[in-house]
């Protein structure tokens, strides 16, 4: 299985390299670093989960619409290494599992699929989930801010894939949420500093566009 996962990581190293949205192959890598840690404090099947974590995004939604639903991209690989139809299905669902999804977010069926949701949405949050943010925003030609524009707070998945805001919007439309969303003990407490810093930040923010500070 070693061999497996360090041919993962050059997989997704190449599947990634022109990415620039913000899920790119360093944002794998740190869901991968981040899921191994989490697994290992929650007793968590680590090579399951070393493998849903690098390979949750190559057929994600915003990435590849085409190969999202199946998890083409997922499978293709498992079954070239090898990997049993039933380890395949187990990381294919994880991975569908793990997306937020406005109000049809679900909480993953197995301590696994917690542990990678949990590790995404860390990397979602923080000092790199602010740089993530404004780089996703600025790739998809959206307004960094305009105060006319309110935030939608409650959207189902439909709603949430097809609506478009400005950036500072996503903080309240979803990042602002994932602190109190996360399922392991060990991510709850990563999340706390992480979640009050974007707050402190967009704070700051707000004064800066005011003129106050």
């Amino acid at each position: 299985m070693k061999q497996v996962i360090k041919n993962c990581l050059s997989y997704v190293k190449t599947y990634f390299e022109n990415e620039s949205s913000g899920h790119d192959y360093f944002h794998t890598l740190r869901v991968y670093n981040l899921s191994t840690h989490i697994a290992k404090q929650e007793n968590a099947n680590i090579e399951i989960v070393q493998l849903a974590s690098l390979l949750h995004d190559v057929d994600d939604y915003k990435l590849s619409k085409s190969t999202y639903k199946n998890k083409d991209h997922a499978r293709s690989f498992l079954k070239e290494n090898n990997i049993d139809i039933d380890t395949i299905n187990l990381i294919c669902n994880i991975i569908d599992e793990i997306s937020y999804k406005g109000t049809d977010s679900v909480v993953p069926s197995t301590i696994e699929g917690k542990v990678v949701q949990d590790a995404d949405r860390l990397d979602a949050i923080g000092a790199i989930g602010i740089a993530r943010c404004f780089t996703f925003g600025g790739h998809h030609n959206r307004v960094m801010y305009d105060p006319d524009i309110k935030p939608n707070l409650i959207m189902n998945e439909s709603e949430y894939r097809n609506h478009v805001s400005t950036t500072l919007n996503h903080f309240y439309e979803k990042l602002f949420n994932l602190k109190d969303l996360m399922n392991t003990t060990t991510a709850k407490q990563l999340a706390i500093s992480r979640d009050n810093y974007m707050k402190e930040f967009i704070n700051q923010f707000l004064n800066e566009w005011n003129g106050i500070k």
